[in-house]
């Protein structure tokens, strides 16, 4: 019996969109959330809501031209995953058997297949490589995954849990890195360093905070390390500089900045989502990167090269190749901005 079909049905069981509230009835505290019966839970913190300029002064070392002009901003309250999201917590969704993979209705009818819709709660394919890419597992970030593997993450917390989780948006990412700092970074860099904040090129390369499968640490290679081992910033988030580049919602425009007023303020300003597989953004540097890739405005956006070692055609949805820099952390709105209620994966079919 395939993984998603009912005893009994005859056809895939394809869960329904999940239904989750636009307010969310919850305290404003740091809370932890159990992921259903899974025996795993995510420890999420309280943002609260505020002002700030969103972006990099010209005068800020290591700037690009995407990062301007710095414009103001207003970001609403809301809840941000503590730590990266981590192997086990990964692990629950992609071996959740009682969800489907996309290949397992390719022989069925064709009006089983037409059930399969962006709504559809489908589970990754297998990876055609060790998923680690000797890198720790225990502890450490679940990485390598695409835009639509993490979208669909957040897609299956909202069934487990009926809360509308989601991946932050560009804006909330910044406001939440930078937790009340105007600088460079979330600390003051004249009296605190980046090593204490994060992992990167500089120090990565050490079996400290690791475990014993994570093969790179033990031949001194750079490599991620166990989430939360670093400072947290004082919104009592780890690691959003350094260890991992993260996700966010937004479809990758460099010049998208340009699109918002730098005289008066602007709601969460979002790029808003496509059926395109690539670029997407992703923030906060990584264990690979320089120093100045982890500033608290830098931005990347992804491409067609983050696949470029997949021998597979077409090339999957699910994972990147190679680019094992990549992971990200969720996100819960206390009330959801009207654009974004009932977001959803937008890429469902394979593709360049």
């Amino acid at each position: 019996m395939l993984a998603g079909i009912a005893p009994g049905d005859g056809e895939p069981g394809i869960p329904p969109a999940p239904v989750v509230p636009a307010k969310v009835d919850l305290p404003p505290k740091n809370f932890t959330q159990n992921i259903g019966d899974t025996g795993v839970a995510i420890e999420m913190m309280y943002i609260p809501g505020g002002e700030y300029k969103m972006g990099s002064p010209e005068s800020e070392a290591g700037r690009l031209p995407d990062e301007g002009p710095q414009h103001p901003v207003k970001i609403r309250p809301f809840w941000m995953a503590k730590v990266e999201t981590t192997w086990d917590q990964y692990y629950a969704f992609w071996k959740d058997e009682s969800l489907y993979q996309v290949k397992d209705i390719i022989d069925f009818p064709e009006d089983v297949q037409k059930k399969l819709t962006p709504d559809a709660i489908t589970r990754p394919t297998n990876t055609y490589v060790d998923e680690l890419y000797d890198h720790g597992q225990d502890g450490h970030p679940a990485l390598c995954m695409s835009h639509h593997a993490a979208m669909m993450y957040c897609h299956w917390l909202r069934l487990k849990t009926k809360l509308p989780f989601r991946l932050p948006t560009e804006a909330e990412w910044e406001y939440a890195c930078r937790a009340g700092s105007t600088g460079p970074y979330s600390f003051d860099p004249k009296t605190e360093k980046l090593e204490d904040y994060a992992w990167f090129l500089d120090n990565s390369a050490t079996d400290k905070d690791t475990d014993a499968s994570s093969v790179r640490a033990q031949d001194g290679l750079p490599t991620t390390h166990k989430v939360g081992t670093k400072k947290p910033n004082k919104f009592g988030l780890h690691d959003m500089h350094g260890n991992l580049w993260e996700w966010c919602l937004d479809h990758w425009d460099p010049k998208f900045y340009a699109q918002s007023p730098t005289d008066k303020l602007s709601l969460n300003p979002f790029n808003k989502l496509t059926e395109a597989k690539w670029g997407h953004v992703v923030r906060g540097g990584s264990w690979a990167d320089k120093a100045d890739r982890l500033r608290s405005a830098a931005r990347r956006g992804s491409d067609k090269s983050w696949m470029k070692h997949d021998p597979q055609f077409p090339r999957s949805i699910w994972w990147l190749t190679r680019m094992d820099v990549v992971g990200f952390r969720v996100a819960l709105p206390v009330e959801e901005y009207p654009e974004l209620i009932g977001i959803k994966p937008m890429v469902w079919k394979k593709g360049e």
